[in-house]
């Protein structure tokens, strides 16, 4: 069962180099990548089963045993992650598909966009499935190099300015990252997480509060985490439509799979914990006052994502199993139902030729389904009951009332407020997108009629609204409504079905979390089923590691 680890990676990377064979035909790449992807979902969901049955796989590459050789885990929370990973890149690459890549615009490289994607992929997946830092790094690496291509397709001033903000930015994180990791085998002689359990367990605590501090910044950036979230909304709504879907749902995920990964295995006693409950609230409050004053839905759907992640934090803080289950559930729902959205609002601009609130309208009549694949997400991101949102954040709140201390009350009633106010964000686009009049309809209608007195007062409410909130920087002027082909329908309404399947299945998939937490709760598990239960395996921190030995030596 072993074997099937590294297909995750490997599939998506040599489907990409076949796709690059290919240029100029993109049937033969979208068949490829379309096959790759589906490989990659059935091999997930298998894995899902396999672990949670019989126990977490580990792949030693190329035969050599850890700590010295590369180490690819495979357990309950990673296994998760690659299937909705899996769904969310297909779901992606289908509405791609139906949106022809920029409408067949020439001057967009659409040979090098699927070859990219799969790359993409192959890093997400790789990150996942990394039992060690370095490769962690790695995979981090690789998705982030395809994303820089991805950010800046088509060449425009605007995605090229953002693009270069995300790659200044990204790259700061990557070198801090790398040289926490110099630091930490330095320290400890070792990047292997499961040893780095028991090592890093020996150093001063002033070292480990270092090298903790260290790698929370370095993942916080990639996590979009507050104070460090600053690039976030002026990068991904720039890009085509598929790709700021597929950002927004996975690429921050990755880095807060990082912050579990690092907080569970490498600092299980970490000092940090009431740092990491301040910052969930900072980043709630501040994402979604961020949201509250956009005018353009796209940047208003980017804060709700930076507050968002702060429910992730907030049960990463509360460092207990439940605790852990519970963020593990959310992070699953927000990867499903915020790409979902942000899909819907692909449709929407296609549809009204614009993603400014101020521009839009009407569209209840005009596009009644587009209507209801945005009304049902919106309400599972706002929490709403019986939604998978509601369920999540229940799970969180649970585990803070079991705490019972006052931070931990503090952030229900904060976490409590920003879903009231997800849901009025995203309820007032709703409205001003769906439900009112265009706004050139009523330009004309003034000119053949005299509005009433309930007219006039709602519309210069409408106007003072208008005027309180903020439209993204350099928007683009409104363009023409283009045709959604139904592929593109059929994609976002596929992952609408998901999401409503995350709250139909939730209390099998809710359990299965659990048990993820339960155990990242005990990294000692991680330890002896990666290096074995010998002393020599697991002591001293001398950092000799010898290849071939494995659990040859007591």
């Amino acid at each position: 069962m072993t074997a099937l680890v590294p297909l995750v990676v490997l599939i998506p990377l040599a489907s990409a180099a076949l796709a690059l064979a290919v240029p100029g035909h993109r049937k033969i790449q979208q068949g490829i990548t379309l096959v790759a992807l589906s490989a990659v979902l059935v091999l997930s969901a298998t894995l899902m089963w396999i672990v949670d049955a019989q126990g977490a796989l580990v792949m030693e590459v190329g035969g050599w045993a850890a700590p010295f050789g590369i180490a690819l885990v495979v357990d309950r929370v990673s296994a998760l992650m690659l299937a909705v990973s899996s769904v969310v890149l297909l779901g992606v690459f289908l509405f791609s598909i139906g949106q022809g890549l920029a409408d067949g615009d020439e001057d967009t490289p659409v040979s090098i966009y699927y070859p990219t994607y799969l790359v993409l992929g192959a890093g997400v997946f790789n990150a996942f499935i990394a039992g060690d830092l370095f490769n962690l790094y790695v995979g981090f690496e690789i998705l982030l190099v395809a994303s820089y291509v991805l950010i800046t397709l088509g060449g425009t001033a605007q995605r090229i300015r953002a693009g270069v903000t995300y790659v200044v930015v990204s790259l700061v994180s990557s070198v801090l990252f790398l040289a926490a990791i110099a630091l930490i085998y330095g320290a400890t002689g070792t990047v292997n997480m499961a040893q780095l359990t028991v090592r890093i367990a020996e150093l001063p605590s002033e070292v480990q509060l270092l090298l903790n501090l260290m790698l929370l910044i370095a993942f916080g950036i990639k996590a979009a985490v507050f104070p460090l979230s600053f690039w976030l909304p002026d990068s991904y709504p720039t890009a085509p439509a598929p790709v700021t879907a597929v950002f927004a749902g996975l690429l921050t995920k990755v880095g807060v799979y990082a912050i579990i990964r690092s907080q569970t295995l490498l600092f299980p006693t970490s000092s940090v914990d009431t740092v990491l409950l301040v910052v969930a609230g900072l980043t709630l409050i501040v994402g979604i006052l961020g949201a509250v004053s956009q005018l353009d839905i796209k940047r208003l759907l980017s804060f709700t994502l930076i507050s968002h992640i702060g429910y992730m934090i907030f049960g990463i803080g509360m460092a207990n199993a439940a605790g852990f289950g519970a963020t593990i559930f959310y992070i699953a729902h927000h990867i499903i139902v915020q790409t979902t959205l942000f899909l819907a609002v692909g449709l929407m601009e296609r549809h009204g030729g614009t993603t400014s609130l101020s521009g839009l309208g009407g569209m209840l009549r005009t596009a009644p389904v587009i209507a209801v694949l945005f009304f049902i997400p919106m309400l599972n991101l706002g929490g709403i009951p019986p939604f998978s949102g509601f369920i999540g954040k229940l799970g969180l709140f649970t585990v803070a009332a079991d705490l019972a201390t006052p931070g931990a009350y503090w952030l229900m009633g904060i976490g409590a407020l920003v879903s009231l106010l997800t849901l009025y964000a995203l309820a007032r686009a709703w409205v001003f997108a769906f439900w009112r009049p265009r706004r050139r309809a009523d330009a004309e209608t003034r000119s053949t009629r005299k509005p009433s007195s309930e007219a006039v007062m709602l519309r210069e409410r409408e106007e003072a609204l208008f005027e309180q909130l903020h439209d993204a920087p350099d928007a683009a002027p409104q363009q023409e409504q283009k045709e959604i082909p139904k592929l593109m329908i059929a994609a976002t309404a596929g992952m609408v079905v998901v999401s409503v399947g995350l709250t139909i299945f939730a209390g099998p998939l809710y359990a299965y979390a659990d048990r993820a937490g339960e155990n990242m709760a005990e990294p000692g598990r991680m330890v002896e089923l990666v290096l074995g239960d010998t002393p020599g395996q697991l002591g001293g921190g001398s950092g000799d590691t010898r290849p071939g030995e494995g659990n040859a030596h007591d």
